[in-house]
């Protein structure tokens, strides 16, 4: 008995409809996520630039940024890219992260706080 979720291939090597189906829907969800994965790792060279931050900490502020304005991680992320090209950062993208910067700079000057 098999565990695999894909079913086999019928004898002539063939997929059913619904298989194929599901299958595009996985492909298609895999390359958005390998996307959205590429845009994040953008915007956190973007803050590690320009606000002097570690790598995990320009995470941690996108992450802070997209949880307050209540807009998706990728959409933060694609924002401050737009921004580092030229384009105005949204207002509230720009008033969160603003204040997600200062938080984590006092975090990271604080005596006994590590830095980085």
């Amino acid at each position: 008995m098999t565990t695999s979720r894909v079913p086999r291939p019928s004898p002539d090597g063939t997929r059913d409809d619904a298989t194929n189906a599901r299958l595009e829907q996985e492909n298609a969800q895999l390359r958005h996520a390998i996307d959205s994965h590429a845009t994040v790792d953008q915007a956190i060279g973007v803050l590690t630039a320009t606000h002097r931050l570690a790598p995990a900490a320009g995470f941690e502020v996108l992450r802070e940024v997209s949880q307050h304005t209540n807009i998706k991680l990728h959409t933060v992320a694609e924002s401050m890219i737009a921004w580092a090209l030229g384009q105005p950062l949204p207002e509230p993208v720009g008033r969160e992260l603003d204040a997600a910067v200062r938080r984590r700079s006092r975090r990271q000057g604080a005596p006994g706080a590590e830095a980085g």
